[in-house]
């Protein structure tokens, strides 16, 4: 039988059929990293980041820079202090170098964010995640942005009337579900008679607070509907909170009976609460609801004035935006599993695809695990002054 001799190949045609190998790999979405990223899921996302290491490969094969239109600064200090380096930290953990990242805020100027939009594109943005100040300049943005090519993800507010390619922000009826529930909840525990309450909401012109209303209202009608909580009121709705105050106490003077107030945030919560202290409430008396879990909202949950907070991890967020960016950006189909939802957009009368996030309501009993484990609410300063024994109670030590 001959013998057969087994040729060593050469390095140098090694290496060439073992990139062309890769390449082929790449190309067929079959590396580890490709087949990982098509297993991404809304529910894959966590405080360490890890899973933005699955989406190396895709990084890899896109083009172009990503630009990211945040809002402002004036009336929440979020997107300094979270937003931002959370999505830039997400670039990094993806692969994404800083160069081919273009991160703006507005300070509140219509016009900065449509230059700011516009000047991304031309500095070769071919993804844009962007919070818009407004719908209407959301809506200029999106339609520039498509008349060049350039994908829009609307970024925790929904444009309406807009032309953007998906959404993503926390499950925002399910927000308000929780707002419900929490209210039913502190109305059984501090043992509040005969349920007379106010429902307040967010300023008409945010999409957000639409959802958020039609959330806790569906827990709150069947209540109203079967008389075991009477229905006070539902003021026109406002993020202001001087303006919640005022309208809070217009109503309290209407209706001296109203003994729980649905808050749409931790902010307007406060500015009602504010308000009972100088009639001297006391504690675990007159519940109030909220959300964004502010240090004065979760101080205010700890001493008794407010039930309880929605909280929604904007490393979440941050995550999942950029995960759909990498997408968009190689020019593949998000998976099933990110874009878990939809969300009506009520101006043009169509769904959105969505990424919903899961929120989590915030009480004593969970408010270490979550906001102060987090450092979303450093307890150093949710301890400070006279907060140390509340703090105790609830096992948070700064």
């Amino acid at each position: 039988m001959p013998s057969i001799r087994l040729q060593k190949p050469s390095p140098r045609r090694g290496a060439a059929a073992a990139r062309l190998l890769t390449c082929a790999t790449v190309a067929l979405g079959l590396t580890a990293g490709g087949a990982l990223a098509q297993s991404l899921t809304a529910k894959s996302f966590n405080a360490d980041f890890s899973a933005m290491a699955q989406l190396k490969a895709l990084a890899a094969k896109g083009k172009g820079k990503i630009g990211v239109l945040l809002p402002e600064t004036a009336t929440s200090a979020r997107y300094t202090s979270f937003d931002e380096p959370y999505l830039k930290k997400a670039f990094e953990a993806a692969g994404i170098p800083a160069s081919d990242v273009i991160i703006t805020n507005a300070q509140g100027s219509e016009s900065s964010e449509l230059t700011q939009a516009q000047t991304d594109i031309s500095q070769g943005a071919t993804v844009l995640i962007m919070d818009p100040i407004s719908s209407g300049v959301g809506t200029s943005i999106e339609t520039y942005a498509k008349s060049h090519g350039v994908p829009v993800i609307d970024y925790d507010r929904l444009t309406l009337g807009g032309s953007r390619d998906y959404y993503v922000s926390f499950d925002n009826v399910e927000v308000g579900k929780l707002i419900g529930k929490g209210m039913e909840e502190c109305l059984a525990a501090w043992n509040v008679k005969q349920p007379d309450i106010l429902v307040m909401r967010g300023a008409p012109t945010d999409n957000n607070a639409t959802l958020f209303a039609q959330g806790y209202m569906s827990v709150l009608k069947p209540m109203f509907a079967d008389k075991k909580y009477n229905l006070a009121g539902e003021p026109a709705g406002t993020w202001d909170p001087s303006v919640a105050r005022t309208t809070f106490e217009e109503q309290f003077t209407a209706h001296p009976n109203i003994n729980a107030v649905v808050t749409p945030n931790d902010d307007n919560a406060n500015a009602v609460i504010s308000y009972l202290k100088t009639l001297k409430v006391p504690p675990h008396t007159f519940p109030t609801t909220g959300q964004d879990a502010t240090l004065t909202g979760m101080q205010n949950v700890l001493s008794g004035y407010q039930c309880g907070s929605v909280y929604k991890p904007i490393y979440l967020e941050a995550q999942a935006s950029v995960a759909l960016a990498l997408y968009l950006r190689a020019g593949e189909k998000p998976p099933a599993g990110l874009v878990n939802g939809q969300t009506m957009d009520s101006q043009a009368k169509k769904d959105v695809p969505s990424v919903l996030l899961t929120p989590i309501w915030v009480t004593p009993k969970n408010m270490a695990e979550t906001v102060v484990k987090d450092n979303f609410v450093p307890a150093a300063k949710l301890c400070a002054g006279n907060m140390t024994a509340d703090c105790s109670a609830a096992g948070i030590h700064s």
